[in-house]
C-alpha cells in the first residue's frame, strides 16, 4: 500500500467485529494478527495494510473496496443536517468535531441520527394534529419513528444489495426461461400451476382506483389495464415473490427490523419489489449487459423488457463481490421537488429532510419529457458527480384524469463516468461542473439566485437598503 495514502479504518473495523459478535482476540486469531495490533488498528493508531484487507476479504466474504471507500464525508453531511436544526442554534458544532465523532464513535452517530428522526416524527405529528400542549394522551400517541425513513435507513445501510434475493431470483429466472415463453406468461403460468393463483388484466371500470390487487378468497391477481407491459410483468413477479419466497422475505425483514410494525411490513414490500426487479433482470446477465452497453438505460430496458425506472433502480443494486457494477445513486422527484424515492450503493449525501437543489437539472428535465439530460455537478465538499435524468410515468391515464409525472435521476462519482455511454466524447477531468448544494438550508454558497432559505448554520443579514442576487444574505464566517 502506498505510504502516501495510508488507510485508517478503525471505526469500520470495530463495527464489523461487533456485528460478527467477535472478541478482539478471536478476530485477531482468525486474521493471523496479534490482539494488540488489531487494537491499534481499531483505534486508528495503525493503518490497515493490503495484506490485512485481503485476509478480511477471505475470512468474512467481504469486498476490500468496502473498506477502501471513505464514506465519512456522507455521514458528516448527514450530521451537519441534523445540527443545522434551530434546536441546536445556541450550541453550534464545528465540522471538524463532527468528523472526529464519525471516525471515533460510529455507533454514537447512528444513535444521534435515529434519535433526531424520532424527534422529527413526533414534531411533525404534533404540527399535523395541533394538539393542546396539556393533552398528554394525544402527544404520547405520536409516532416515535417514521416507518418510511426507517426503511430508507435500513436499505441504505445494506447498500441496497440483498444477495439471498438475487441468488434465488437468478435461479428462478433460469427455470422460467426454459419454458420458451415471454416472462409475463411464464410467471402467470407458474403462479397458476404451482400456487393456484390466476393472473387477470382487468378493465378500468372494474379497478378505477387500483393498479394491482390480490384477491385472497378467489386466489386471483388482478392487474389494471392501465399498467404497461413492463409494469404487468413486475406486478406478477412481485406476487410470485410472496408465493415462493415469503419465508426468506419474512426472515430478512425480521433480521433488519426486529420490531413488528409498519416498518417491517414496508420492508417486506421493498423486498418483494427487489425480488421482482431481480427476476426481470437476473444479476449475472444484467451486470454483463450493463458493462457491455456502457450502462445505456434505455437499451437495457429494451433488452430485459423493463422500464427506465426499473432499470435505473436495478443499477443501484449491483454490489455482488467479484461482479460489482458502478455504485450508482437514484432519486425520484415530482414537479414540486418532493423526493419520493432515493437509493444509493455509493456515498452520495442525500438530504434526509427536505428536497434537492434547484440548480440540479433534475428539475429542468420536466421541460423535455422522454429525453435523457446529463450534467456534471459539484457538491460543497468538492466532490464531483455525473448525473443523468429523465421523466417517467407510472401508468397510462384515461382522458381527463391527472397525469402525474416524475423525474428519475441516476448518477455516480465522476471517476466512474468514463464507463458510461452518456459521457462519451467528454473531457471529464477538465469538464465544467455546476455547483449545487444538498439543499438550501445546508448550502453555504453565497449569491445563489435560486436560494429558497438562508443556511441555518449562519446568521441572516438584513439590509433594508440593498437587494442582492440572492434574496437572503448571511454571515459566511
Amino acid at each position: 500500500m502506498d505510504e502516501s495514502r495510508k488507510l485508517f479504518v478503525g471505526p469500520r473495523l470495530k463495527r464489523l467485529r461487533r456485528d460478527l459478535n467477535l472478541s478482539q482476540s478471536r478476530m485477531a486469531e482468525e486474521l493471523g494478527l496479534s490482539a494488540s495490533y488489531l487494537n491499534l488498528m481499531e483505534r486508528n493508531q495503525r493503518p490497515i495494510t493490503a495484506q490485512v484487507l485481503i485476509r478480511l476479504a477471505h475470512a468474512y466474504q467481504l469486498d476490500p473496496r468496502e473498506f477502501a471507500n471513505d464514506d465519512h464525508g456522507r455521514t458528516v453531511s448527514e450530521l451537519e443536517e441534523v445540527f443545522a436544526d434551530p434546536l441546536f442554534r445556541s450550541t453550534p458544532v464545528a465540522r471538524l468535531e463532527l468528523r472526529e465523532t464519525v471516525e471515533s464513535a460510529p455507533s454514537l452517530v447512528d444513535a444521534i441520527n435515529r434519535l433526531y428522526r424520532a424527534y422529527q416524527a413526533m414534531r411533525g405529528a404534533r404540527e399535523a394534529v395541533t394538539p393542546n400542549l396539556n393533552d398528554r394522551d394525544r402527544a404520547e400517541d405520536a409516532p416515535q419513528v417514521n416507518p418510511v425513513d426507517r426503511v430508507r435507513e435500513l436499505i441504505h445501510e445494506a447498500k441496497n444489495h440483498f444477495p439471498e434475493l438475487d441468488e434465488a431470483a437468478e435461479a428462478l429466472a433460469s427455470d422460467l426461461a426454459s419454458s420458451g415463453h415471454d416472462l409475463f406468461f411464464a410467471i402467470s403460468e407458474r403462479l397458476h400451476a404451482r400456487h393456484g393463483i390466476r393472473v387477470r388484466v382487468m378493465p378500468i371500470d372494474v379497478m378505477p382506483d387500483a393498479l394491482r390487487r390480490y384477491d385472497h378468497h378467489r386466489r386471483q391477481l388482478l392487474i389494471s389495464e392501465l399498467v404497461d407491459p413492463s409494469g404487468r410483468t413486475f406486478q406478477a413477479a412481485y406476487q410470485l415473490a410472496f408465493a415462493e419466497m415469503r419465508e426468506t422475505i419474512d426472515a430478512l425483514a425480521a433480521r433488519l427490523e426486529p420490531a413488528d410494525g409498519p416498518a417491517r411490513r414496508l420492508l417486506r414490500v421493498s423486498f418483494g419489489n427487489y425480488f421482482a426487479g431481480a427476476l426481470m433482470m437476473p444479476y449475472g446477465r444484467f451486470h454483463g449487459a450493463a458493462e457491455a452497453l456502457g450502462y445505456d438505460v434505455e437499451v437495457l430496458g429494451a433488452r430485459f423488457g423493463a422500464s427506465f425506472e426499473q432499470v435505473a433502480h436495478r443499477l443501484t443494486t449491483l454490489a455482488r463481490p467479484g461482479a460489482r457494477g458502478i455504485p450508482f445513486f437514484l432519486v425520484r422527484v415530482d414537479s414540486a421537488g418532493n423526493v419520493s424515492k432515493r437509493f444509493s450503493s455509493g456515498r452520495f449525501p442525500f438530504s434526509q429532510f427536505g428536497g434537492t437543489c434547484p440548480l440540479w437539472n433534475l428539475h429542468s428535465t420536466f421541460r423535455t419529457p422522454g429525453q435523457v439530460a446529463t450534467q456534471i455537478v459539484e457538491l460543497p465538499d468538492g466532490s464531483r458527480w455525473f448525473s443523468m435524468a429523465r421523466t417517467v410515468k407510472r401508468a397510462f391515464n384515461p382522458w381527463g384524469a391527472p397525469d402525474p409525472q416524475f423525474v428519475v435521476g441516476l448518477g455516480c462519482e465522476l471517476k466512474y463516468a468514463h464507463r458510461l455511454v452518456y459521457a462519451r466524447g467528454l473531457d471529464l477531468p477538465s469538464a465544467e461542473a455546476t455547483p449545487i448544494g444538498i439543499n438550501c438550508r445546508l448550502c453555504e454558497r453565497a449569491a445563489c439566485p435560486q436560494r429558497a432559505a438562508p443556511p441555518l448554520m449562519h446568521a441572516l443579514i438584513v439590509d433594508e437598503m440593498k437587494r442582492g442576487v440572492s434574496p437572503f444574505e448571511f454571515d459566511a464566517t
